[in-house]
């Protein structure tokens, strides 16, 4: 994952040493006029169109350049009291970006008026004047509570007067706090209180008659807090039965909890409860209700009183919920359960997740082209459509991909996210979904109905039996790392910034999860488990799980197998920088994969080895980079540096990140044949196919995928592109070059489900089984595998070869007569020809040679440029001196009459 959702980023006044974790403090009252913010900007080769400031103090917001005076300015407002506000100048949605690096502009003391920033493409900083407007004087850049008795505040600089106890007013729900005494140090202020502040509560403190929130110590990551505060039952949310429905929420900081109870799940149509319930207070934290009755379909929040601040909240555990997320909804899941649910069952189930083929899609992209004769255009019925074709009758969608061969379908993020309209599908609308919002509910906009709560449950299941049925396991992307924004978070809502780590960005999404903090370590492992028990979700795809906690991912995987020990687990793990709330925690990164054994990773050295970095325009082993031989023959072996099973290796060549393959592979190598190019992407595919591990492609790469922009060039992160873009393109099938594609690695599956050689799961078992040829030439790279290993009864041996040379290879074979099932044209396991001795491996391609206990019967004309096949014409031999010898015994019998 990118930034694929708008980076938000406290804007933070950092005072070293003194302020951790927020900073950059706002005011929630307001004595001064608004402050402005023009920024110019200045671009030398005067082109602006869909060029744009990103903004933020909290939360970020674009604002256009328009002229003034013959500048280019974007404008902001915002109220006084923030020290600083953060800014990037942007193309498009993220598209690119002016700086890479986040910038801000200081307003500490700016009170109100017009801050003018002039700002020149392409270099860092920016240059201020200040309006004859502006008022400035003295603010509270930051204040911060130690948890005892004391309060240190910082100002913006020296205020007029000394500061004396009168000065400052702290002050809680409760009224004021009173100040004992206070001590100056330059600029800092050092309050002693009479009487310490409670450690759950949130105080103000108010400077010259404005109002600044204290920052207070972590209470939630107390050891008392968690022993007093940590839930274990299974009941969190809506219990449902016919008689009564029982809810439970876990709120500890509230004062007060009430249910409010709708008919309608729209707040747009329907604002105000028809019912409100009194929640009780119950052990660790919890508060409970029971509503008596049947009420399925009942929509209802949570109204949580916080210290006199009341936020009305979908509940975090909610099954299903009305249009856009708003607001929960009490279902009888049971009869949401298509017909044969309960003998419903993984298909591939008992396998070893080597022998997994993944294929990763996005709901929308199956069927959103013309072209795909699917009708449930972006729906979870769309992808279980069959009989579908195009225009030349080639198939499409769910028989394009069983016919292709996959194992596991791997489906983008399918819960519900924020980026896309519920209420608005009638008009153009696309979204990875990135973007959480209510982690346990299927997204609406794939269901046929997004303001029924129980549509969305009842299709996705559909469509999960439906590819169960087809022979085909499913796989979620989830993403716990982050959520769409943390403020409105319905968690943070309920208990104020638990979920997320405070000032903590690694996403580059605005907040980062605070997995080692129980109870949201035990809400990931619950929804995890959720997924698995109610909509047989058979794996699971963590987006940047380097941000998680390996004791979550670990407690994750051991109670989900209790009862589905098939389910598979991999992740990217990406080492990042984030900052976990308690000490003593490791995050779910490639390097620390021996922590958490069963769980696999992303294998980016492949990736990269492949067809170049992902972070620039360079070349990989197929597209002409040469030195790669060492990478190649790691990753072949299922032993990228950070991994030592091929059990923890996802091998691939692209995903929906970055540019497709094939887009890669023409961007980077501009001056190669479209023939060679197609090579480049076949031989791509036949490494990571052949590779130890676990292969996974990205959907429509056997069809050379492209997505580009209409200008020449291709878009790179299409996380919020139109359909024209995303889109699979059918009607490519039509052309011959595209189905030879498409057989290739339709047949490079069917080669590799023959062949348990290339499916180990233990790293001696590689070892011992695969040889690495020395000696062959530059940008050649060999492996002779042992006859039998791994149980592969199919093979006396295996002999692989890649070329990335724009020539022909020569490569000395082992004793033997060698069968060809893979070469630069096709795959499969039709024997394409023979060969012994050497053989001759054609630019740009792989070869794959079995040894087997007799000749497969293949035509030795078909064996492409090898040397003469001794072993046929032996055998021939052979077939004629018998036939001889029995025509002899005839004669001679017909003779002794």
């Amino acid at each position: 994952m990118k930034k694929r959702v708008l980076s938000f980023v406290l804007a933070v006044a950092m005072l070293s040493g003194f302020l951790l974790g927020t900073g950059g403090l706002r005011l929630s009252a307001f004595a001064a006029n608004d402050i402005t913010i023009k920024l110019h900007y200045h671009r030398p080769d005067g082109k602006y169109d869909n060029w744009s400031t990103w903004f933020w103090t909290d939360q970020g917001t674009a604002h256009p350049f328009e002229e003034e005076n013959g500048e280019m300015v974007a404008t902001y407002h915002l109220k006084p009291g923030a020290t600083q506000v953060g800014y990037i100048v942007r193309l498009g949605e993220w598209e690119a970006k002016d700086v890479e690096e986040d910038q801000f502009i200081d307003l500490a003391g700016v009170l109100g008026g017009t801050v003018h920033v002039y700002v020149e493409s392409g270099v860092k900083g920016h240059r201020i004047e200040y309006g004859s407007d502006v008022v400035k004087g003295t603010v509270i850049v930051g204040s911060r509570y130690d948890g005892k008795l004391k309060i240190a505040v910082k100002l913006s600089g020296p205020p007029e007067k000394e500061p004396t106890t009168q000065t400052f007013t702290v002050r809680g729900a409760d009224g004021e706090c009173a100040i004992e005494s206070i001590k100056a140090v330059s600029n800092y202020y050092y309050l002693t209180l009479r009487e310490p502040l409670a450690a759950d509560r949130s105080y103000k403190i108010i400077f010259e008659n404005r109002e600044y929130t204290i920052e207070m110590p972590d209470y939630y990551a107390s050891a008392d807090f968690e022993k007093e505060n940590t839930y274990t039952g299974s009941d969190l949310g809506a219990t449902y039965t016919k008689d009564q429905t029982a809810l439970r929420v876990w709120a500890p900081t509230a004062k007060a909890v009430t249910v409010n109870l709708y008919t309608d799940g729209d707040p747009a149509k329907q604002d105000k409860p028809v019912e409100q319930v009194a929640m009780t207070k119950d052990v660790n934290g919890t508060w409970v209700a029971t509503l008596e009755g049947d009420k399925n379909g009942t929509y209802y929040t949570y109204l949580v009183d916080l210290d006199g601040t009341v936020n009305e909240a979908c509940d975090p555990y909610a099954r299903t919920t009305g249009v856009n997320g708003h607001r929960a909804m009490i279902l009888d899941l049971a009869a949401t359960n298509p017909s044969g649910w309960d003998s419903d069952k993984d298909p591939n189930a008992g396998k070893n997740f080597t022998d997994a083929i993944i294929y990763e899609l996005h709901i929308r992209d199956l069927s959103s082209d013309a072209s795909s004769g699917i009708k449930n255009t972006g729906k979870f019925l769309g992808l279980i459509e069959t009989g579908t074709t195009n225009a030349n009758g080639n198939p499409t969608g769910l028989d394009h991909i069983k016919d292709l061969g996959i194992t596991h379908l791997h489906i983008l993020p399918a819960y519900d996210f924020g980026s896309v309209d519920e209420t608005k599908l009638d008009q153009p609308q696309f979204n990875w979904g990135y973007d959480p919002v209510n982690y346990n509910v299927p997204e609406g906009s794939y269901s046929t109905d997004p303001y029924n709560g129980a549509v969305r449950v009842s299709e996705m299941k559909q469509m999960v039996k439906g590819l169960h049925d087809n022979g085909i396991s499913v796989i979620m992307d989830v993403v716990y790392n982050h959520v769409q924004d943390s403020g409105r978070f319905c968690f943070n809502q309920i208990v104020p910034g638990y979920f997320s780590r405070p000032g903590s960005n690694g996403s580059g999404c605005g907040n980062d999860t605070a997995s080692e903090r129980a109870m949201v370590s035990k809400y990931i492992v619950d929804s995890v488990k959720y997924w698995a028990d109610e909509y047989h979700v058979d794996g699971f795809r963590f987006d940047l799980v380097g941000l998680i906690d390996t004791e979550t991912i670990n407690t994750v995987m051991t109670e989900v197998h209790k009862t589905h020990p098939n389910v598979v687990f991999y992740g990217e793990g990406w080492s990042m920088n984030t900052t976990p709330t308690k000490p003593g925690y490791t995050m779910t990164t490639q390097q620390n994969a021996s922590k958490v054994p069963g769980f696999a990773f992303f294998n980016d050295t492949i990736r990269d080895m492949l067809k170049g970095s992902v972070f620039d325009q360079s070349t990989g082993f197929v597209s002409g980079a040469s030195g790669k031989e060492f990478d190649l023959k790691q990753c072949f072996l299922g032993q990228p540096n950070w991994c030592r099973t091929p059990l923890q290796t996802i091998n691939y060549a692209s995903c929906h990140d970055n540019n497709t393959l094939f887009d890669r592979i023409v961007l980077s190598t501009p001056n190669a044949s479209r023939d060679d190019q197609i090579r480049m992407n076949n031989l791509a595919a036949a490494i990571y196919l052949t590779s130890q591990g676990v292969p996974f492609i990205h959907a429509g790469e056997e069809i050379l995928r492209s997505k580009p922009l209409g200008d020449g060039t291709f878009e790179h992160n299409s996380y919020s592109r139109p359909d024209a873009v995303n889109s699979i393109k059918w009607d490519t099938l039509s052309d011959a070059q595209y189905q030879d594609v498409y057989n290739y690695y339709k047949g490079l599956i069917a080669f590799r489900k023959a062949h348990s050689a290339l499916r180990m799961t233990d790293a001696d078992m590689v070892s011992e089984g695969i040889t690495p040829v020395n000696g062959t030439p530059a940008n050649v790279v060999a492996f002779n595998i042992q006859g039998g290993i791994n149980g592969d009864t199919a093979a006396d041996g295996m002999f692989v070869v890649f070329n990335a040379n724009k020539n022909e290879a020569e490569i000395k074979l082992p004793e033997g007569n060698w069968n060809i099932y893979i070469n630069g044209e096709k795959a499969g396991t039709e024997v394409l020809g023979s060969v012994s001795g050497t053989a001759t491996v054609d630019p740009i391609s792989a070869l794959v040679l079995v040894k087997e206990a007799a000749p497969a019967g293949a035509e030795s004309a078909s064996a492409e440029k090898g040397s003469p096949n001794w072993g046929l014409w032996l055998g021939i031999g052979a077939a004629v001196i018998a036939a001889a010898a029995i025509t002899a015994v005839v004669i001679y019998k017909k003779k002794s009459k």
